[in-house]
């Protein structure tokens, strides 16, 4: 029989589950629409359904590891996500431990990337490490001497909601400047629509719409010689910069892997964030930390990351490699 681990992703939009063995590989995935569930109780039995759907001889479910917003590690539990439909405290893990015998495990969107990138990934040879997610927010998740850091309550490493200006942006946490509000998905098209406003440059992005417009469009924009997308790319790699340089002050790490669907931009994205992030930084960190893209590759980098918590505790358990 081969092991398999249940990865679930759940994001605002969409939740991508899959199967994922010992050695990273991936062998089936679904998609089910999260925004489509009023209640996580109607949800629970549809990810249900999808897991058992996939699990068949010669494969065993030995556990199931789930990333989500707001996810408490500590406690299994998602607390008042700012992203979802669900309000409050949803007590995840015991949701699924009614159907499941098997280990669960839940941690917050970044951490489990962050742990995917230790067991499979870009960080497998670091022990100190920061691994940032530029996707619909900014998460990250934060390993110092090989262990996963959580704080008291579960929720260390919310740098994504330290604040870059306090009289800028709205956010959905309910403040104003969250570095989340710039170098998100969503933040880098709300500097484009300010470049637009404010300027007269000519730019292919003017005939798109706000909800329409994707980071994938900037970045194609940017590539062809744009001057609003690329200025754009500038503007949120000197904000995300500056914001990795106070990190690296707090927590001394080896390197910085930038992780989702902003990061995807490549040079776009990472020149001037390390350009910046060298300005920025103290002089005794300067130029020894490496910024780097995920080794989680292909779309299932999220299942993964998921799946690796799970992997990375039995690792843990048994002592043997994941």
């Amino acid at each position: 029989m081969k092991k398999v681990v249940a990865g679930i992703d759940i994001g605002g939009t969409n939740t991508a589950i899959g199967l994922v063995d010992q050695d990273a590989r991936c062998l089936d995935q679904a998609v089910i629409p999260t925004a489509k569930f009023d209640k996580v109780e109607d949800f629970v039995p549809a990810v249900r359904a999808e897991i058992d759907r996939m699990v068949s001889a010669p494969l065993t479910l030995v556990g199931i590891g789930i990333g989500a917003p707001n996810g408490n590690y500590y406690h299994g539990t998602i607390e008042h996500a700012p992203n979802l439909k669900w309000r409050g405290i949803i007590p995840l893990v015991e949701m699924f431990q009614k159907f499941y015998t098997v280990p669960v495990a839940l941690t917050n969107d970044a951490n489990a990337a962050a742990i995917g990138e230790g067991v499979f990934g870009s960080a497998r040879n670091f022990r100190h490490f920061i691994v940032i997610t530029l996707g619909t927010g900014v998460g990250s998740g934060i390993v110092v001497n090989g262990e996963l850091l959580y704080g008291h309550d579960g929720f260390a490493g919310e740098i994504g909601h330290t604040i870059v200006d306090p009289n800028g942006r709205e956010c959905g946490c309910g403040r104003r400047g969250c570095l989340e509000t710039y170098a998100s998905a969503g933040g880098i098209k709300r500097t484009v629509f300010e470049l637009l406003a404010t300027k007269n440059t000519p730019s292919v992005l003017r005939s798109t719409s706000f909800d329409t417009l994707t980071a994938k469009q900037i970045a194609d924009a940017a590539r062809a010689g744009d001057a609003i997308a690329r200025e754009a790319f500038e503007h949120t790699g000197k904000i995300l910069g500056l914001k990795l340089a106070d990190a690296v002050a707090h927590l001394s790490p080896e390197a910085i892997i930038l992780f989702g669907g902003l990061a995807q931009a490549g040079d776009l994205i990472f020149e001037p964030t390390q350009r910046w992030m060298e300005t920025y930084m103290l002089n005794i960190f300067k130029n020894k930390v490496k910024l780097l893209p995920s080794g989680l590759s292909g779309e299932n980098t999220a299942i993964l990351g998921a799946a690796a918590l799970i992997w990375n505790e039995i690792k843990r358990t048994v002592g043997t490699p994941a």
